[in-house]
């Protein structure tokens, strides 16, 4: 196992953000973790976990231990006559193996094209796009107890989900490290097309049937359209999760502001698109230095070169004050600050 000192780190978070870690390590299996946890040079030193960085915002250097997730591998665990059980190491790339899975014909994860990070990253916030959400095809997860040194299972009904939400960003927080995610995906697939823009783009496209590799392809279309290349403006896709409010404070807010759009979850609860509330407070577009709102989609906030993990937070205070103050909603963040 390599462990280097004074790591930078800007390579590896996808707001470019030029920062140092003391220390990093590479881990590449569940061994690696007992390693460290049990060494006594490393034991008192904090870690962090870091999968493809398209989640978090730094601040400042890290003054610890970055445990950089590479433990690889997709594997056919199970297979019946309607799906198949697919085991993914927790540091291979989420996109790659969405479309590994289109490639091989098999359906769940054609919606999720194109989200950045890795696959031990996504079901900690339940990561979702276009109508779909990776509890929906979600089996279990093996994460490594840093308590016990035990690897330990947790299956769908374990993880609690919610709108980007687990609890791995609750009770259990900092108390695991997913090593192994496995999902559970349809030889015989339905299509969700009806959210966003699936449906116009395939017949942009000239799609005349339904396929794995069409719908993917449409969202991909999509995102490439509204969402800036990482590797181009540095950034970490939706900094705000969109809010839910109850369905009798979205009617009042309907009254006051016609054109606002929501979608009704059940008889209590509307989630209301945060890009267009920050957009109609006037903030995409614009630039504040070297940090800005994307000028396409106002729930991206964007480095555009040499900016600063605190100009970044300050903006996104900026913005859910201003959202706050004409609609009465308090945007949440949906990445980590560091």
């Amino acid at each position: 196992m390599l462990v280097e000192e004074n790591f930078s780190l800007k390579p590896h978070n996808t707001f470019g953000l030029d920062v140092i870690a003391n220390l990093k390590a590479s881990i590449e299996n569940p061994e690696d973790l007992k390693e460290l946890f049990q060494a006594d040079r490393y034991r008192r030193e904090k870690k962090m976990i870091l999968g493809g960085g398209s989640n978090v915002l730094f601040t400042r250097n890290f003054l610890g231990m970055v445990l950089k997730m590479e433990v690889r591998g997709i594997e056919v665990v199970e297979e019946a006559d309607d799906s198949i059980l697919v085991g993914f190491g927790a540091g291979e790339n989420w996109h790659q193996c969405v479309m590994w899975a289109v490639e091989q014909g098999y359906g769940g994860l054609e919606n999720l094209s194109l989200i950045p990070g890795t696959i031990g990253a996504a079901p900690m916030q339940n990561i979702g796009a276009y109508g779909v959400e990776i509890n929906q095809v979600f089996h279990s997860l093996e994460a490594y107890e840093i308590k016990t040194g035990k690897i330990v299972r947790f299956y769908n009904e374990d993880c609690k989900f919610g709108y980007r939400y687990s609890v791995f960003k609750g009770p259990q927080r900092d108390k695991y490290i997913i090593t192994r995610v496995y999902l559970r995906l349809s030889k015989k697939p339905s299509f969700n097309i009806s959210y966003g823009a699936i449906k116009e783009t395939l017949d942009e496209m000239g799609v005349e049937e339904l396929s794995l590799k069409a719908v993917s392809q449409a969202v991909i279309n999509i995102r490439q359209s509204k969402l800036p290349d990482p590797t181009q403006i540095g950034n970490a896709g939706s900094f705000f999760k969109n809010p839910v409010v109850e369905n009798t404070y979205f009617d009042s807010l309907r009254a006051a502001f016609e054109e606002i759009p929501g979608y009704r979850l059940d008889e209590e609860f509307t989630k209301v698109p945060a890009a267009w509330l920050i957009d109609q407070c006037g903030w995409k577009g614009k630039r504040f230095g070297n940090v800005g709102v994307h000028d396409k989609q106002a729930l991206v906030l964007v480095n555009l070169g040499g900016g600063k993990g605190k100009e970044l937070v300050q903006l996104s205070k900026d913005i859910q004050k201003s959202v706050q103050g004409t609609f009465g909603i308090q945007l949440e963040t949906e990445v980590n600050i560091i």
